[in-house]
């Protein structure tokens, strides 16, 4: 049994288990030819899809988790439809730094998943995206989507869903919130490690984790809204990249910012809704899991206002079996008090946010080559269906910002059908 720190425990600060089993797996794949090698499913919509990075610098913020450096630091990806790709690279789905540090003792995939440390090449994994392709052409700008990571993992452990979009016209812009992230690597080679799991360690009595919580939630609205600003600046011709690197052909001009949402998973589901809350510019938002239920948190709710507030535009809830509407106080209120459009609904099986992240596609396939038992997959992700999930997953989310970022309703979520039959909507 090892005892881990999930990334909702930074969301509601409670700790659960993840059970391994008892057999004790090589480092390397059962075939002997080293780490295990990991592929990605294909985007589904009709765009091939681009990526760049940018090195952003806010120096109007001192960085709240470290002395040095100063000014508050955060890499973002962007991920667009494109053109003229066969080009340009595939980018891996890690950066080497940021993969090698992943995959270490001290990274988030043994630590959260146990999965033996070395035992898997994530810097070899590539995505669909590629480098710096030229974005695609088109007759309206496309609308944007920010990604918030849960708290404890990178931007990266999105990058299925975030690239679907992508593929399907959205430009979507994947965030790393530095020092909370597990990692983040920065272009010198700096690799910024995590420094949550120390500080939940240190924590003592219920204040320290409510200041704790508050500002991990605080830090992500702050950087949120930044980022906001430097899509703004981008958009009208400018390189806010710190290095001044290159930007990919047609950028300028490609985004429109009166229609973007805003998706996360854990506490970046809960900083969306926040977001939303505090900041007009996002139109939508997606929350998968994230709720601020915890008995070591004197005033949960002081986290989290916006269930207080409600909302006046429309949200999507994505939890499991055991977190909905009724069943969760902090989205029950949140529920009550909201005035736009709403829905609740999740995957058939899931168990918490994994069964929503890259860890669906990525762990069956360290199973199999590890030669770890079914029981291994079931702890991460649960019993959904891991034939259906990823695009189950994709087409739901999908269909939300289309309905509210496009005004395109493809009837998806009006409720149960046979062609979504792991979906459970709950009214």
């Amino acid at each position: 049994m090892i005892r881990v720190v999930r990334t909702a425990l930074l969301a509601s600060l409670v700790a659960c288990c993840v059970t391994v089993s008892s057999a004790t797996p090589s480092s390397a794949s059962e075939d002997g030819a080293g780490p295990a090698r990991l592929t990605l499913p294909a985007p589904t919509g009709p765009y091939p899809v681009g990526t760049v990075e940018l090195h952003l610098v806010d120096r109007s913020r001192a960085d709240p988790w470290t002395a040095t450096p100063v000014d508050r630091e955060l890499m973002v990806s962007l991920w667009y439809p494109a053109r003229d790709v066969d080009r340009f690279p595939r980018t891996p789905h890690m950066s080497p730094g940021a993969a090698a540090h992943f995959g270490s003792a001290d990274g988030a995939g043994p630590g959260l998943y146990g999965i033996p440390a070395g035992s898997v090449d994530f810097a070899a994994t590539r995505t669909s995206g590629h480098r710096a392709a030229p974005v695609a052409r088109h007759r309206r700008p496309f609308p944007v989507i920010l990604y918030s990571p849960g708290a404890g993992d990178p931007r990266t452990w999105g990058t299925t869903l975030v690239q679907d979009l992508a593929s399907r016209g959205y430009v979507v812009v994947t965030i790393d919130h530095t020092g909370d992230a597990s990692e983040v690597e920065f272009p010198d080679g700096r690799v910024a490690a995590g420094v949550l799991t120390r500080l939940l360690q240190e924590a003592r009595q219920p204040e320290d984790f409510q200041r704790l919580a508050a500002t991990i939630f605080d830090v992500r609205l702050a950087d949120t809204r930044f980022v906001l600003d430097q899509l703004t600046a981008l958009n009208r011709g400018a390189n806010p990249d710190a290095e001044g690197r290159p930007l990919p052909a047609g950028v300028a001009g490609a985004v429109d910012l009166r229609r973007t949402g805003m998706l996360g998973v854990s506490a970046g589901g809960m900083t969306a809704l926040r977001v939303m809350d505090e900041d007009p510019r996002i139109r939508a938002g997606v929350d998968v899991g994230g709720n601020v239920e915890s008995p070591l948190l004197p005033d949960p709710i002081g986290l989290w206002p916006v269930a207080r507030h409600g909302l006046d535009r429309p949200f999507m809830l994505m939890g499991d079996p055991g977190t909905d509407h009724h069943r969760t106080p902090s989205w029950r209120m949140l529920w009550d008090n909201s005035r736009g459009w709403r829905i609740d609904l999740h995957l058939r099986g899931a168990k918490g946010e994994d069964s929503y992240k890259d860890t669906v596609p990525l762990i069956p396939q360290i199973a199999r080559q590890l030669g770890l038992p079914d029981s291994f997959v079931t702890a991460a992700v649960g019993s959904i269906d891991l034939t259906r999930a990823v695009r189950t997953e994709e087409t739901v989310v999908a269909a939300f910002f289309d309905r509210w970022l496009r005004g395109r309703d493809g009837r998806v979520l009006d409720g149960p059908s046979p062609a979504l039959p792991d979906v459970t909507f709950i009214r």
